[in-house]
């Protein structure tokens, strides 16, 4: 989808980055190729801002490479939620802000596919994209069957909830508007994004999906592992009942309400992972753990417990 709209448009690319510099040379070329793209095709001035959050300044030889049209910043701030802020203070007059992770790749046309599907849906306040994982090294069949590395696909124009920042086009006037950013306080715990995306919604604006705009996540041999995946479960509900506690206000009534969910889904997981050992195959037994790691994130999370994801 190539976008054609009459009024010029900034746009940022934005990659957070920690001690990636080899990922981050061989991203960096292919998100330049894409920002030109996109400026020849209408309208655009894109710039790519890569925000490290290495005290070491790791990647800021990788980015100069790349001037002028990379421009580097380093956030001193520890933590993915700082670097996503620094990110939207970086686009400050900017109106468009995507993000894209440092250890994924853009398909062909991922940059012209976000800002088409932006500008034909309307200028909704956000346009999730697709991940798609791919594998370096030898492959776990359990954890493969489990799907924990598989994201949920939608028809391009099907409104969504809430999105992760790791395929994510922002409207940044509605952002300023609001006077809405990532929240530093939740440091290294992961949520951030998940988090502004739903307050974006809860408060009526549209998260749009764009199928066609895919990124390639690149899983590394060191996060095929069932106890890492598992941990990786555990804290995404760990942050999805934190969330759900600051809407609801904190109180004892929600956090019973959350503790008894997450009880029921534990339960169902290990009785899931039960019938699968019993006979109902290597899927059915990882998608029970994933469930039951899951609901004990959950649990944890109900009763006021921070697990920091993203801890170095």
């Amino acid at each position: 989808m190539t976008p054609n709209h009459p009024e010029s448009s900034a746009v940022v690319v934005a990659v957070l980055t920690f001690r990636r510099a080899d990922q981050l040379a061989v991203l960096l070329p292919q998100l330049v190729d894409q920002a030109a793209g996109l400026d020849a095709a209408g309208p655009w001035t894109t710039t790519v801002v890569v925000v490290d959050n290495d005290a070491a300044r790791s990647a800021e030889p990788v980015a100069a490479a790349h001037a002028p049209r990379v421009r580097y910043v380093h956030e001193e701030t520890p933590g993915i939620a700082a670097g996503r802020a620094r990110a939207v203070a970086e686009a400050a007059d900017a109106d468009v802000l995507v993000f894209i992770d440092d250890d994924e790749e853009p398909a062909p046309g991922w940059l012209t596919g976000l800002l088409g599907t932006w500008h034909a849906e309307g200028r909704p306040a956000g346009v999730v994209g697709r991940v798609s994982p791919t594998y370096a090294g030898v492959t776990d069949p359990w954890i493969e069957a489990g799907g924990f590395f598989k994201r949920r696909r939608y028809p391009t124009g099907t409104e969504v909830a809430a999105a992760s920042s790791a395929n994510l086009l922002l409207d940044l006037r509605l952002l300023r508007a609001l006077g809405l950013t990532f929240d530093r306080g939740l440091g290294m715990r992961g949520g951030e994004d998940t988090l502004l995306t739903r307050t974006l919604t809860r408060a009526g604006h549209r998260l749009v999906w764009c199928d066609e705009a895919e990124v390639v996540d690149h899983i590394p041999p060191a996060r095929m592992d069932r106890r890492w995946v598992l941990r990786r479960a555990f804290s995404h509900g760990a942050v999805a009942s934190r969330i759900e506690l600051g809407f609801a206000g904190g109180g004892v009534t929600a956090r019973l309400r959350l503790a008894a969910g997450a009880l029921a889904r534990v339960a169902a997981g290990l009785l899931r992972a039960l019938l699968g050992r019993l006979g109902g195959g290597l899927g059915q037994r990882a998608r029970g753990w994933r469930l039951a790691a899951k609901g004990a994130g959950m649990l944890v999370g109900a009763l006021g417990r921070d697990v920091a994801e993203y801890r170095r």
